[in-house]
């Protein structure tokens, strides 16, 4: 068993970091823009255009670059061999949890091992046939479940970016035109409150509602709903655009017949 070498393992990690740097930073980049837009009244009109334009134009951009820094070649150099005898295998983000040491290494990956648990006197194992159940690799995980969940969600929605720009640029247009479309609707979440601060607290929820919708509708399970119902009508990719811009038309509806009552209200005054 070989890892690829050390130069290639950097490079896709930073690749891997890059994608869902560029899903965090849509998001948040959005969210302040609107921010910024309400505390300074500017119009409504110009602050969706111009952000979607610098929005879509940033996420084209960033995955032109990663795409075409892929396909560097790696330094040639041979693999980088897994671990010799007396392998350890733990869950590097803790020191007091379970480790297990493979005596023979990755050669013998179920020959003879020794366990060690926290609190308890270390165990030998000539196979893991042995009769001994070892919890699952890794053993422990203290990470909060909204740090979690929102990882998992920024992932799956940095995957998502990174198939429809793979698939074709149509695809990829579409689909983030019509997301950046939908968080742009959001401006008026911005604008509920008279303080700066409630409204950033309260445009944080509603983009990571937003987020989870992305992730909830993009699982196959969820695929193969939309596709039993959209068959025939529109293709399957567009199915979810389509939900994105008219969620996001229905909340620029709303915004706009709020401005056209305020409007009013002020000239009857």
């Amino acid at each position: 068993m070989n890892l690829p070498p050390k130069p290639e393992t950097t490079l896709t990690l930073l690749i891997t970091s890059a994608h869902w740097a560029l899903s965090l930073a849509l998001f948040f980049s959005i969210l302040f823009s609107l921010c910024y837009s309400a505390r300074q009244e500017y119009s409504a009109l110009m602050t969706v255009f111009t952000i979607m334009g610098l929005s879509l134009v940033f996420c084209l951009g960033i995955s032109f670059l990663l795409d075409n820094w892929k396909s560097v070649p790696p330094a040639q150099s041979p693999g980088i061999p897994l671990g010799g005898k007396g392998l350890m295998l733990s869950n590097s983000l803790h020191r007091n949890e379970t480790v297990v040491v493979l005596l023979n290494g990755a050669s013998q990956p179920l020959g003879p091992r020794v366990t060690a648990l926290p609190g308890q006197p270390m165990i030998y194992l000539e196979s893991v046939n042995a009769g001994f159940d070892l919890p699952s690799i890794p053993f422990r995980d203290d990470t909060p479940w909204f740090l979690k969940s929102l990882s998992i969600d920024i992932r799956l929605n940095a995957g998502m970016f990174q198939e429809k720009y793979s698939k074709s640029l149509l695809s990829f247009l579409i689909y983030a035109g019509s997301l950046i479309f939908l968080l742009c609707s959001l401006g008026n979440v911005i604008k509920f409150s008279a303080w700066p601060l409630a409204n950033l607290f309260l445009g944080i929820l509603a983009f990571r509602g937003i987020l989870s919708f992305c992730s909830f509708i993009n699982t196959p399970e969820m695929q193969e709903i939309i596709s039993s119902f959209v068959k025939g009508i529109i293709p399957l990719d567009f199915a979810v655009p389509f939900m994105f811009l008219s969620a996001g038309l229905l909340l620029h509806l709303y915004s706009f017949l709020i401005f056209i009552i305020k409007r009013r209200s002020g000239n009857d005054a």
